[in-house]
């Protein structure tokens, strides 16, 4: 069966699920579900960033073991096969650059998923109707649809789903969060969201070309729009272009604004509504916004998202954070800690 043959009937599968959830299980969860070895044996489908930096992390733990690694990519599969052999003393039994070998492998318990977004759908639902558990590298899905879609598959195999989200291993963004909800900042009726990112965030235009060697571009493309193979949009640029990814809000907003939700302990807002473009490099290749600002529109606070390419400061003088503001104060939280400014009472004869 070619590719695209495969992706069709792998979408009208998924379409037809009816799906129990069983998402953000913890590491100790996992053992033992599948692994009568004893040993979680693991495949890690994309090696180049997250998914390389995920598969490490699980090596921590005595009890996983790699048995497969995939990639697109001859130079990265091999790199790392060479790296993974360094550190644990000897190379996988599998390295293949088709994902689906990695799902068929009755050996494998669970899969990490490290590929540009638009493949998470299809290759989470594949796993799970294999019987692997997965964790899939942010964000989850590149729409609504196919979010729904995974979860109703994991749900219906029972399989153990987590998202990659590794601010939520910190406890200093948990203790934030119990701070806003203990009540001490007062009525909180606004929280802001920020991520100002530097001139890297932008990308000049270049012509197509062929793909590198050692590449299996059409792979690599999966259920993407066929296009002619362009160095901008590969690899790590991937995020920048609609066909693959969402851009900076994808891209950062994803960490940030589910902290913002969580110190407010809220689901899904009434209403979204936003404005951006191509405001500060609008010739540049990049399609998603390189400015942006969005209201998430609850019963009795807002949270605003707000994001800019070239632009190194944000609120407080920092790249990105959130704030909550309250009538007793603003906290402010960052990755590298949080801190509450009080609130400074206001003399009107001042004014």
């Amino acid at each position: 069966m070619d590719r695209r043959n495969f992706l069709k009937k792998s979408a009208i599968t998924a379409t037809g699920l009816s799906l129990t959830p069983l998402m953000g299980k913890s590491y100790t969860s996992l053992y033992g579900q599948n692994a009568p070895s004893n040993k979680i044996k693991v495949g890690a489908i994309g090696l180049r960033n997250q998914g390389w930096s995920n598969l490490k992390a699980f090596l921590k733990y005595p009890e996983v073991e790699c048995v497969s690694l995939c990639d697109i990519d001859d130079e990265w599969l091999y790199q790392r096969a060479n790296e993974l052999e360094e550190m644990t003393g000897k190379k996988p039994p599998q390295l293949v650059k088709d994902w689906r070998h990695v799902i068929d492998n009755k050996d494998v318990d669970m899969v990490i998923i490290g590929t540009p977004d638009h493949w998470h759908c299809l290759q989470m639902v594949a796993a799970c109707e294999a019987g692997k558990d997965v964790f899939v590298e942010k964000p989850l899905a590149n729409t609504i649809q196919e979010c729904d879609i995974m979860l109703r598959a994991a749900r219906k195999y029972n399989s153990i789903v987590q998202v990659n989200q590794w601010q939520r291993s910190d406890p200093h963004w948990d203790e934030a969060a119990a701070y806003v909800q203990s009540g001490k900042l007062g009525k909180v009726r606004t929280v802001k969201v920020w991520a100002y990112q530097t001139s890297k965030w932008t990308l000049p235009v270049v012509p197509d070309s062929a793909p590198p060697a050692g590449v299996d571009y059409d792979m690599w493309l999966g259920p993407a729009p066929e296009r002619p193979f362009n160095q901008n949009r590969f690899h790590y640029n991937f995020r920048f272009f609609w066909d693959y990814a969402g851009g900076l809000m994808a891209d950062w907003g994803v960490h940030l604004l589910d902290y913002a939700m969580k110190g407010m302990n809220v689901g899904l807002p009434s209403y979204v509504y936003g404005a951006g473009g191509k405001f500060g490099y609008p010739n540049d290749a990049i399609e998603t916004p390189d400015t942006l600002m969005a209201t998430y529109q609850y019963d009795d606070f807002n949270i605003i998202w707000d994001h800019a390419c070239g632009i190194g400061n944000g609120l407080f003088n920092l790249r990105e954070g959130v704030a909550f503001y309250g009538e007793n104060g603003t906290l402010i939280l960052t990755r590298r800690g949080w801190e509450v400014m009080p609130e400074q009472a206001v003399n009107s004869r001042n004014f």
